[in-house]
């Protein structure tokens, strides 16, 4: 009796499941959506606003000495105290980016070629480098760019936790509470999801690959890829909100600042892309094979890519031809932490006079997207996606942007990453993000050096 009751729920929660991932496939198929996701957030932002009151309350009941109404344990304590203080001494450390003189010493500030006077060196000249020193160790603007943003206060998740969960037993409970729902509930649904979406997109593309070129091909591709990325999509609880949506890349090359490999997913949810990439082996080589049976994507050979005159000329040759998708690029070339943008690299802005910028900008508060690739490995950046609470993301479809007469690519890319960040509300750095693999080029060291030398070169 007691095995014939377990099957029974078994079977009826089988049923239940099966049909819940029928309806979330036809939703998808559709471009439509119940709007739970949507009431998830309102509810998470409740408990958040929760969470933050009782910190904020028992902070203020340490200031003022008063009794400890939040039970919060000793250990707890002395985190919160520590971290309080360490945030008060944050604010008396200010970098001083001003080009002041020192000693009159004035590098970047003025305009060497029109100095008529010589300075003789002085040892005291060296603390000026070393206040530049001092300056770059306290708030380094390339390496906060590769680190995971800061929140004002705690969203509940573990890898963000900093002792807040003992400061009051609601807290303690909320914690335990998000803890089951994110590793027990939700990460198997948000699996066998992406596990849905994957098969999907492998399983129809390859179908369409065998039928003939045309726009019936265009259109099948169209449909399964959109499906695909939107059920991929609900599989890390995305909510995306999209605006300027008329302004979407019919064609052409359409360029977006980049934070993590969901970027492409989130993007292909409301508009097909051809992708630019280097050819992989193993199941990512699979997918790429099976995407580009069904439609043309610019996939290069570890031997090619080396070769900007090759690249240059297949992503022309797809750009020209105006039957095929357009072209979605990542002109950063690397992941930033959704605070900055960085500098552009300017090949795809030799390809076309035309571009179509798009500006991406996550919610931190309910999880941290950004990739740290040099520090982890995708399946575990996609690991701990799967296990935050949502991704809440705004994405802004900017007016095509084109190429000015007087203007040469490096100046064009420059343009168009100050209007990606302008609307993402993003700081514009002129760095290139390849520092965060590379050491910084000689000529950058020695720049200082060579103004510091141009004040004391005696015509």
């Amino acid at each position: 009796m007691m095995e014939s009751s377990i099957f029974a729920i078994l079977t009826i929660l089988l049923i239940c499941s099966s049909l819940f991932f029928l309806l979330i496939i036809v939703l998808a198929s559709l471009g439509k959506s119940l709007g739970l996701r949507r009431k998830y957030i309102q509810i998470l932002l409740k408990v958040f606003e929760f969470g933050r009151r009782r910190i904020d309350s028992y902070v203020e009941c340490k200031k003022h000495g008063e009794p400890d109404e939040l039970e919060a344990s000793d250990s707890s304590n002395e985190v919160i105290e520590n971290e309080s203080k360490n945030e008060e001494e944050h604010h008396l450390i200010e970098r001083d980016i001003s080009l002041s003189a020192f000693e009159g010493i004035k590098f970047s500030a003025v305009d060497f070629n029109g100095l008529d006077f010589k300075k003789e060196f002085h040892i005291s000249d060296i603390i000026y480098f070393a206040k530049c020193g001092i300056e770059a160790v306290i708030e380094d603007d390339v390496t906060k760019c590769f680190t995971g943003a800061e929140l004002k206060y705690w969203n509940l998740l573990t890898r963000t936790d900093k002792g807040y969960h003992f400061v009051s037993w609601r807290l303690t409970v909320l914690y335990c509470i998000g803890c089951f729902v994110r590793y027990c509930i939700l990460l198997p649904f948000r699996v066998t999801l992406c596990t849905l979406g994957i098969g999907c997109l492998v399983i129809s593309t390859t179908l369409i690959g065998y039928l003939k070129d045309g726009d019936f091909k265009r259109s099948m591709n169209e449909r399964m890829t959109l499906m695909s990325s939107r059920i991929l999509c609900r599989a890390v609880s995305g909510v995306v909100n999209f605006h300027n949506s008329e302004n979407r890349a019919k064609n052409g090359i359409c360029v977006a600042n980049h934070t993590s490999p969901i970027d492409v997913i989130l993007l292909s949810g409301d508009n097909c892309y051809a992708m630019v990439g280097q050819s992989h082996g193993g199941f990512l080589g699979i997918i790429m094979r099976a995407m580009a049976r069904a439609t043309s994507h610019i996939w290069f050979e570890r031997s090619e890519v080396k070769d900007r005159h090759l690249v240059a000329k297949r992503m022309r040759e797809h750009v020209e031809d105006t039957n095929k998708l357009p072209v979605l690029i990542f002109p950063e070339g690397t992941c930033v932490n959704n605070t900055s943008v960085m500098m552009f690299k300017k090949g795809g802005f030799e390809v076309s006079k035309t571009v179509y910028p798009v500006a991406i900008k996550y919610d931190p508060r309910f999880s941290d997207a950004y990739w740290n690739s040099s520090k982890m490995g995708l399946v575990r950046h996609v690991f701990d996606i799967m296990t935050s609470w949502a991704l809440v993301v705004d994405v802004w479809y900017l007016p095509p942007m084109s190429k000015k007469d007087n203007e040469d690519a490096v100046q064009f890319a420059n343009r168009v990453k100050s209007e990606i960040a302008r609307r993402g509300g993003l700081v514009e750095l002129d760095w290139d993000g390849q520092l965060k693999r590379m050491q910084a080029k000689e000529s950058w060291k020695s720049k200082s050096q060579e103004d510091y030398s141009k004040i004391l070169k005696v015509d």
